[in-house]
């Protein structure tokens, strides 16, 4: 199962299909993946079966352009099947663990994305002559992505995984909570803390 090519292509069109009721999904969800850990390559099968349609979707969302979705989803995958036997459902649900992963994958490949436009565009500008006030503009906006990313790294995971899901992926406090398997008011405190975090890590006071 190294090679995931055993899998199903990802399907072009994430709304294709009719999904299981929640609490048979949920049950199906941890077993296969419990299964998954121990090897049984037949479990994954059906766990890819039953969730590339929604990953790929969530996914999709956050890469918007449909080739680099399935290759994220392809990705996503292929850790859920070497890590699986590292989820804890004491933690959280199967379907939330995943879904991070996928997530997570998501915009790692829209901050390489940007990262590869930004060295372009660096080099683009360092070629030409530019005045003082663009370049002085340039260095600010970089000393402010640098700040967003220290900011971020200082919050907890838990408050990092909501927030990139709330503010990044777009999803309300009631869809976060399902995705991280949460209460709904817990999901929306590790939101509002990640929030007041980042404004004092910022230095923003109003």
């Amino acid at each position: 199962m190294d090679s995931m090519a055993e899998l199903h292509a990802v399907p072009s069109d994430p709304s294709e299909g009719t999904a299981p009721g929640p609490d048979t999904q949920a049950d199906d969800f941890a077993a296969w993946l419990d299964r998954s850990g121990l090897g049984d390559e037949g479990a994954f099968a059906e766990l890819y079966d039953a969730l590339s349609r929604r990953l790929y979707g969530l996914v999709l969302r956050v890469v918007r352009d449909p080739a680099q979705s399935e290759e994220v989803t392809q990705e996503a995958f292929l850790e859920i099947w070497r890590t699986a036997s590292r989820f804890d459902r004491t933690r959280g649900s199967a379907l939330g663990w995943m879904m991070t992963i996928a997530h997570r994958k998501a915009v790692d490949r829209v901050r390489s994305a940007e990262a590869a436009s930004r060295r372009d565009t660096q080099y683009h500008e360092s070629s030409q002559d530019v005045d003082f006030d663009s370049t002085a503009e340039a260095a600010h906006t970089s000393l402010d992505v640098e700040r967003v990313r220290k900011a971020l790294a200082s919050l907890t995971d838990a408050q990092r995984s909501a927030l990139e899901l709330a503010y990044f992926g777009g999803y309300t406090h009631s869809e976060v909570a399902t995705m991280l398997g949460l209460p709904l008011g817990t999901a929306k405190t590790r939101i509002r803390d990640g929030l007041i975090r980042l404004r004092d890590t910022l230095g923003i006071t109003s």
